[in-house]
């Protein structure tokens, strides 16, 4: 007996849609034609000296004493926004923030910071500091910018942020495969590592 569709048919669907349905990540993919898998990705890594990121590290670790983080607000400004904001002085990238796309019906919604160089790259928040649910929009996100966007490069790159956890993921085209890292990174601890990955992804061509 066939399966019955998560997506319902004439039915419209945000990107937030997906954060709050109940049903496996993997299922919700395989409605658009992608697969997940969970691995430990070889993400790339900056050579750049980052002169400025200690300042930063040092300022988010004196702050974040006096600063309650259980609101979605305080983590995306206080954690989030500070980092996508640091980006832009070492890419020159491009940078949106609530940026609304409208692919299909159902791949639709607002991208919480999509950063484009010649190539592209999304950071999102997850709502309710749900990092499982969150990689689900993100992945969701991915399928709909490669829908979006023209570019030729095979890989898209996306990381979600709970603020103090960082998780990476990443769409291959050809394969139509989301692939989402089982390593955590950490705020402030791995700051540089969490940079170094955000700057390589903007500025590097990647291999096929």
């Amino acid at each position: 007996m066939p399966k019955a569709p998560i997506i319902e048919p004439g039915k419209s669907y945000t990107f937030r849609n997906y954060f709050e349905m109940t049903y496996e990540p993997d299922d919700i993919l395989a409605e658009f034609g992608f697969s997940l898998q969970r691995i430990s990705l070889d993400l790339p890594l900056s050579n750049t000296n980052f002169d400025q990121l200690t300042e930063l590290k040092n300022s988010i670790q004196r702050r974040l004493p006096y600063v309650s983080l259980t609101s979605e607000a305080a983590r995306r400004e206080i954690l989030i926004a500070p980092v996508v904001l640091a980006l832009i002085d070492y890419t020159q990238a491009q940078l949106r923030i609530e940026y609304s796309i409208n692919v299909s019906d159902q791949l639709k919604g607002s991208l919480d910071y999509y950063l484009h160089t010649q190539y592209h790259l999304l950071v999102i928040e997850a709502k309710n500091a749900d990092l499982a649910r969150g990689f689900t929009q993100l992945a969701v996100e991915l399928i709909a910018l490669d829908q979006w966007t023209t570019s030729d490069e095979p890989l898209l790159y996306g990381a979600v942020s709970t603020g103090d956890v960082w998780q990476f993921g990443v769409l291959n085209r050809e394969q139509k495969k989301v692939q989402q890292d089982i390593n955590l990174y950490r705020l402030p601890a791995d700051l540089n590592d969490i940079f170094s990955h955000l700057v390589a992804i903007l500025n590097a061509p990647f291999p096929t």
